[in-house]
């Protein structure tokens, strides 16, 4: 099976330099490798192209982006990677077999979120507990699934916020998520901009609010 990974950008140069570094292996591996750039204005696409990496451009938002990178995607199965996000060793052999099993169409991988805080460990630990009952993936969390579903899903809602929480809601009408326990890494850079607590509290207030039917408008002003 042939993978795309599919990486939406905007300003991220800061963090680009490692992510290069460990996406080249993949793509010599034979996985294309695509980044959609949402209008960065910090040298993002000229260090990605510098790599040999191909930049598709969209409209910023990450739905948006991740959409773009999938119409213009060649593989059999799409992987969603956050730009902070790093994937474990054995990451493509991890999808395909999971996709090639025939018991799940889709997927996610354990994480690991990286920081000083204690409490990063403990709110990694019940993203995937909560993940593995629930059957609902986050971005954060590696999203993969086989290009012929997510067409037939018709993708990420085109909406601000959640459309990763929108689009397992989709995917798991068709299967449950294969739940890989290698863990990707990602960082929790915003959780300790703003506070451990503060995220942790803020993170369940929205998840509640959309559940209750508050409009995703609002909800991207709050997490801004």
């Amino acid at each position: 099976m042939t993978l795309s990974i599919i990486v939406p950008v905007l300003n991220e140069a800061l963090v680009l330099p490692a992510l290069l570094e460990r996406l080249l292996p993949l793509s010599r591996h034979g996985c294309e490798v695509l980044f959609v750039d949402g209008g960065s204005v910090d040298g993002s696409v000229a260090m990605i192209e510098c790599a040999g990496f191909k930049v598709v451009h969209a409209p910023s938002g990450r739905a948006r982006q991740m959409n773009a990178g999938a119409a213009c995607a060649i593989g059999e199965a799409l992987l969603f990677l956050h730009a902070d996000t790093q994937l474990p060793q054995g990451a493509f052999d991890c999808v395909n077999q999971s996709l090639a099993s025939g018991l799940h169409s889709w997927g996610r991988f354990d994480v690991c979120i990286t920081g000083h805080h204690w409490m990063l460990r403990v709110v990694g630990h019940m993203m995937n507990l909560r993940s593995r009952w629930t059957g609902i993936a986050t971005g954060d969390q590696a999203m993969f699934v086989s290009r012929t579903v997510f067409d037939a899903v018709g993708g990420f809602p085109d909406q601000p916020l959640m459309e990763d929480i929108e689009l397992s809601k989709r995917l798991r009408c068709l299967s449950r998520p294969a739940c890989i326990t290698r863990c990707v890494t990602t960082s929790g850079r915003r959780w300790e901009s703003r506070s451990v607590w503060h995220t942790i509290f803020l993170m369940w207030r929205l998840r509640w609010d959309y559940w209750r039917g508050v409009p995703v408008g609002l909800l991207a002003r709050a997490y801004r």
